[in-house]
């Protein structure tokens, strides 16, 4: 299989302030988020050239920002216009988009203070993140645990907290699984290394308490989904030998979407009725198809963006 070098290709990013050729968007070897992780992002997917909850994306990458104690110098405007510019300039309706702001070179101490805060977008077309997520995939379970929210800021999407996910991923993919379940210091599940997991056990669709993880946006909206659907969500701690008593289990993503899990670990699931629906519910409303209001159902074509959610003032931690 060749691999096609994602710094050595066609078209435009969008790097402080202008478009720019792909392969000149650089940054030096010196670069303080290189080597001390001072670099937050964000990874959001457009759908018939709408990216959709694009300023959430955009208010969350400045949260995070501000978790790690820096300000990106482009407003939240800035960034979904931003965003829509490099969609256009490089003609994609159906793709990937990765904003990240991160430190520059000025400092090669551990301090932030005298560096220049840089934002570069990129977009890119990029398929199902998992190949057998409609079948159900396999996850291992992940040695690395997620930490504290008193060791580490858990609330931002900051680059260095990916590391334990990688390897995660990685130790998974050497004994044949597709990812792998993470749980956290206290010993509860957690998430996959790059998405949130639910579990059904009959009418009740149960995950895990974001105490010291990402509440993603998906996340969101697939709870907002399943409640009007009339589907009891528990949020709560989750403890590993429960996972004998789900029947269903579905990991939900920008990139991963609403992926269904056959296997964690020593545990099985079928892939049951309510995970196919709620995938289908999803890939509906990013698409444009169903409009979501009340307690029914309508489906319609439509801008994503026109989509007003009742948890907007909720989504994004500032603490």
């Amino acid at each position: 299989m060749s691999i096609k070098d994602y710094a050595d290709r066609d078209g435009w990013l969008w790097l402080d302030g202008k478009l720019v050729p792909w392969r000149d968007a650089t940054a030096h070897v010196l670069t303080h988020a290189l080597h001390y992780a001072s670099a937050v992002f964000e990874g959001q997917r457009a759908y018939g050239g709408q990216i959709f909850r694009l300023n959430d994306h955009s208010r969350r990458l400045h949260s995070s920002a501000r978790l790690l104690d820096f300000e990106i110098p482009w407003s939240v405007d800035e960034v979904d216009a931003a965003c829509n510019q490099v969609l256009e300039a490089n003609d994609l309706s159906d793709a990937y988009v990765r904003p990240i702001a991160w430190c520059g070179s000025e400092a090669m101490g551990l301090s932030t203070e005298d560096t220049t805060v840089h934002l570069a977008i990129g977009a890119w077309p990029w398929g199902k993140y998992f190949d057998d997520g409609a079948k159900g995939i396999r996850l291992d379970i992940a040695s690395y645990r997620r930490p504290p929210d008193y060791a580490a800021p858990v609330h931002a999407k900051a680059a260095g907290l990916y590391m334990i996910a990688t390897l995660s991923k990685m130790r998974a993919a050497r004994r044949g699984y597709d990812d792998a379940l993470m749980l956290d210091w206290r010993g509860q599940v957690a998430e996959a290394t790059g998405a949130n997991v639910f579990f059904v056990n009959g009418d009740v669709l149960h995950t895990p308490a974001p105490d010291c993880f990402l509440n993603g946006l998906t996340r969101q909206t697939v709870i907002d989904l399943a409640r009007r659907r009339g589907i009891e969500v528990v949020e709560r701690a989750i403890w590993p030998e429960e996972l004998e008593t789900f029947e269903q289990m579905f990991l939900t993503g920008s990139a991963a979407e609403v992926t269904l899990v056959g296997e964690a670990g020593p545990w099985s699931f079928e892939v049951g009725e309510m995970s196919r629906q709620l995938a289908k519910d999803y890939d509906n409303l990013v698409n444009g198809e169903t409009s979501v209001t009340g307690r029914g159902w309508r489906r319609r074509r439509f801008p994503v963006q026109m989509i007003e959610w009742n948890f907007l003032p909720c989504l994004i931690s500032t603490a």
